[in-house]
Formats: structure tokens, C-alpha cells, sequence
């Protein structure tokens, strides 16, 4: 008599599995997000990096944005118990920031025009046109503290491969196609943590 049956086995831990991940569907893209997004680098996608449906762990109101920087993982927190969860790239250590903001401005394919600040550091950034040349990628979320620009975004990347590592100067990047997705969920005044 066998003890183990493989297929059946398997057939239950995916079962099993959907019960705290479940895939969110593609959203809705225009011809110029499929164009440009074409032309931006590509990268092999990371399972633990993916955007799924899972029981929410932040305990925040629905409507919530969690950023939870040491896991590389944004939360949109959902009725129910329920987040939608993506990876993101973070701040390196010397250009984290944590704290509490709203969005306050949306934008599709902005355009970049980096600090004074980041200027200083890094010499060679300059102003770029939105774009698939651009670092902000195909949508940013713009963090404001009261009527304070804090100067950190959410939005895009035109470097997917960083996706789940501590290297921005301080931004919460995302894969284009998820920062569509929470684009198109989210609305001015949206609450965002990030710690």
C-alpha cells in the first residue's frame, strides 16, 4: 500500500495556498502603457515580490496604504481582513524615511526633476521627461505631510530588477504594472504609513 500519493498532495497544498494568497488580475492599461512599458528593462519576476490577495497584517482602517520597509512590502489594506500586497524597493539605510503622509498629488508618466539634495550626491541626475526613460516609471503617488511636500513618491521604476532591495534614495518603487493597479485604486487624501 502506498503512504503517499504525490499528485493528491499537491493538488492539496495548492488548495491550501489559495486560502492566503490569491493573484490580483492584471488592471486596465492604455496604448501608451503598453507602448512605453515595452520600451522600459524587464526582469524575471519574484514570486515573494508578486501581488497577491492575503489576510491583512497591518490592522489599519480599509482605504490605508502600508509600507512595511524591512519585509519590502507595500500593503493596500481591503475589507474583510484583506490587503493587496506588492513588493517594492525601498530606501537604502542612509535614505529611508518612515512616518505617516496622505497623497496628495497623482500623476501618470511624470516627469523627474530630482532634489537639490540628490543633485548634490549624485551630480550626473538631471531633469527627465515622463516616460521610458524615466526612474518614476508609469505612475507616481506623491507623499505630502499636512500641506508639506515630504519629497517621496511612490511610483514606477525603470529598474524592476531592484524590486525587493533597500536602494532608492528613500522613494517606495514599484513594478509599472503594479503602481498602475494601486493607482487606479487609490484616491487623493489616501493615508500612507511607511515603517
Amino acid at each position: 500500500m502506498r503512504l503517499f500519493n504525490l499528485p493528491l498532495i499537491l493538488a492539496m497544498v495548492t488548495a491550501l495556498a489559495g486560502c492566503n494568497f490569491k493573484g490580483v488580475p492584471e488592471p486596465q492599461v492604455s496604448a501608451r502603457d503598453t507602448e512605453w512599458m515595452a520600451q522600459m528593462p524587464q526582469a524575471e519576476d519574484d514570486p515573494r515580490f508578486g501581488r497577491y490577495i492575503v489576510d491583512d497584517p497591518t490592522g489599519e482602517a480599509p482605504g490605508t496604504i502600508v509600507v512595511d520597509t524591512k519585509e519590502r512590502q507595500l500593503y493596500y489594506v481591503q475589507a474583510n481582513r484583506k490587503a493587496i500586497r506588492y513588493g517594492v524597493a525601498v530606501g537604502d539605510e542612509a535614505y529611508g524615511w518612515t512616518g505617516t503622509s496622505t497623497i496628495a498629488r497623482k500623476a501618470e508618466w511624470p516627469d523627474w526633476n530630482p532634489p537639490a539634495e540628490m543633485k548634490a550626491r549624485w551630480p550626473h541626475v538631471q531633469y527627465t521627461k515622463g516616460g521610458p526613460n524615466n526612474p518614476l516609471g508609469a505612475r507616481a503617488l506623491y507623499l505630502y505631510e499636512g500641506n508639506k511636500d515630504t519629497l517621496y513618491r511612490i511610483h514606477g521604476t525603470n529598474e524592476p530588477e531592484k524590486i525587493g532591495m533597500a536602494v532608492s534614495s528613500g522613494c517606495i518603487r514599484m513594478r509599472n504594472i503594479d503602481v498602475i493597479d494601486l493607482y487606479n485604486r487609490v484616491s487623493l487624501n489616501t493615508k500612507v504609513i511607511v515603517r
